[in-house]
């Protein structure tokens, strides 16, 4: 959530930023409004408590004394439903509206104004035309396409035999590299989520029709672990000393991909349900940029030890995901699509969900609300899937990253 006084003191600034990431101006003018009349019904309520302290007799009331007291209870009632009405209003409208940008994010309209800051490693040259992830799954027997159609439907996945040992060793390693050198502490926590949990992360009220929920509770199956590494800290006072606070944590994740219709049916790339290592770190604002870039080098360094060619890019302020006030994208190399798929998105919100989760720190004896940050380190079915495609050779086999061989047991993936 915006602070309120960035749109109440410098509203034109406030809205020229919100402008480039696509909202209107009657949707920001709404929020003004909404606010003032809150405050004004506000102020209005603070007057007649004070008038009714002043008429308030030290003695016994006379019977016209205890009627006008009488009277003017009834009208602070009414006034304090009204408040109460107006806030949850402009609450509702303030919580709609996405993060302000960072002044390092680019302004664009979409990904194709999105900027290379860096490419890794270059693309294998095949001597042959190169398969898809799918294909080669398939023909090494190693996925159920047609049981898992059955099973749960479209865009979901089964895998069998080594590679789903590749799957589970891709976890280990990821958490094993986070905690022994990335710093971060191991969390295991519960999938299904609470709708104030989503809220505080920016998930709802925005992406509500994104999500899975349990029909006649308040519980959601999480769409990424963001949500619970964020939430484990709301309402929590931290000692600054105490900062910067990094965890990590490996759960399955659930998405609609409502707006993806169309897009990646088939293969790992864009399931309703995926695995993910997720990394969230919370720090000052002065440490906010150092702390993202060293978040963003530990998701790397994943692709580094794995030896997969991979760029990383700086998303504009048009393709900015809706809590994000900056995000660094690593995209990896897929030699069937021959183009770079995000793997990662490393993101700064500022204090946007620290202020919806109530997160802060005691900085010089005064309060201030902490910077939370998160990143995919990494997404694990996309990873499967690039390690598949530029492992592959003309047999149809898979040569695995030599990081992963002590976790496999096993150099080479190959035909039964």
């Amino acid at each position: 959530m915006i602070n309120p006084e960035e749109y109440r003191d410098n509203a034109k600034t406030c809205f020229e930023n919100l402008s480039t990431r696509g909202v209107s101006e009657s949707e920001f003018n709404a929020l003004l409004k909404s606010d003032q009349l809150w405050r004004e019904a506000l102020q209005e309520l603070e007057a007649l408590k004070q008038e009714r302290k002043s008429k308030t007799p030290k003695g016994k009331p006379s019977e016209n004394e205890r009627k006008q007291l009488k009277d003017l209870s009834a009208h602070i009632q009414e006034k304090e439903s009204l408040v109460l009405s107006l806030e949850e209003k402009k609450q509702n409208l303030a919580l709609s509206l996405p993060n302000l940008t960072h002044p390092l994010t680019p302004i664009g309209q979409n990904d194709k104004e999105n900027v290379i800051l860096k490419t890794v490693g270059n693309p294998k040259v095949f001597d042959f035309p190169p398969k898809d992830h799918l294909s080669l799954l398939e023909s090494l027997k190693g996925c159920h396409s047609k049981a898992s159609s059955y099973i749960s439907g479209a865009r979901f996945s089964i895998l069998s035999g080594p590679f789903a040992k590749l799957e589970r060793a891709l976890i280990q390693f990821m958490l094993d590299k986070h905690t022994a050198k990335g710093g971060y502490q191991e969390i295991s926590a519960p999938v299904l989520v609470k709708s104030h949990t989503l809220r505080g992360t920016g998930q709802l009220p925005k992406f509500e029709d994104d999500l899975y929920k349990i029909d006649g509770e308040d519980l959601y199956l999480s769409p990424t672990g963001e949500v619970q590494l964020t939430n484990l800290f709301a309402k929590s006072i931290i000692d600054e000393n105490d900062l910067p606070i990094k965890v990590c944590l490996s759960s399955p994740c659930f998405r609609k991909e409502a707006g993806s219709y169309g897009k990646d049916l088939k293969g790992l790339i864009r399931n309703h349900q995926f695995q993910k290592v997720e990394l969230v770190c919370l720090c000052s604002k002065e440490d906010a940029i150092k702390e993202l870039e060293t978040l963003r080098n530990c998701a790397a360094s994943i692709l580094d030890d794995l030896e997969l060619p991979y760029r990383i890019m700086t998303l504009c302020s048009g393709d900015l995901g809706f809590a994000s006030e900056l995000t660094y994208d690593l995209e990896v190399w897929l030699p069937s699509q021959q183009q770079y798929r995000e793997i990662s998105s490393c993101s700064s919100f500022g204090n946007f969900q620290s202020r919806r989760t109530m997160i802060r720190y005691r900085k010089e004896g005064f309060m201030t609300y902490a910077n939370t940050l998160n990143g995919s380190g990494l997404a694990v079915g996309r990873t499967l899937a690039a390690i598949i495609e530029n492992g592959q050779n003309k047999k149809g086999e898979i040569t695995l990253p030599k990081a992963l061989v002590p976790y496999m047991n096993q150099e080479t993936i190959k035909h039964e």
